[in-house]
């Protein structure tokens, strides 16, 4: 079993910058494949990147040059960098785990979630 636990969300201005934090519990963490999604009000989750347990990583196109995915095994925690923040970037933010299977952006292959975080990017 694996908890998640994000942080670091809130309210900034277009163009800002915000890091997301996620800490795991357990001591596999390394083993997992980490992603990040996001959900806004009505509108369906969304798959924002993912960190390989070998750090490969890979992107969405929308935040693609903007975001940044790394993780620190030796703490438990994958991070999100969000630069140039857009106000469509506005959500709720969700880190999730998986050791079935490498890079992933299917949401429903992830088997651990987080709580989420909200990030609100006012214009």
């Amino acid at each position: 079993q694996v908890q998640l636990v994000e942080s670091g969300g809130g309210l900034v201005q277009a163009g800002g910058s915000l890091r997301l934090s996620c800490t795991a519990s357990g001591r596999t963490f390394s083993t997992y494949t980490m992603g990040w999604f996001r959900q806004a009000p009505g509108k369906e989750r969304e798959f924002v990147g993912v960190i390989s347990t070998t750090g490969f990583t890979y992107y969405a196109d929308s935040v693609k040059g903007r975001f940044t995915i790394s993780r620190d095994n030796a703490k438990n925690t994958v991070y999100v960098q969000m630069n140039s923040l857009k106000p469509e970037d506005t959500a709720g933010y969700y880190c999730a785990a998986q050791n079935r299977m490498g890079i992933t952006t299917n949401a429903k292959n992830y088997n651990y979630w987080g709580q989420g975080t909200q990030v609100t990017v006012s214009s």
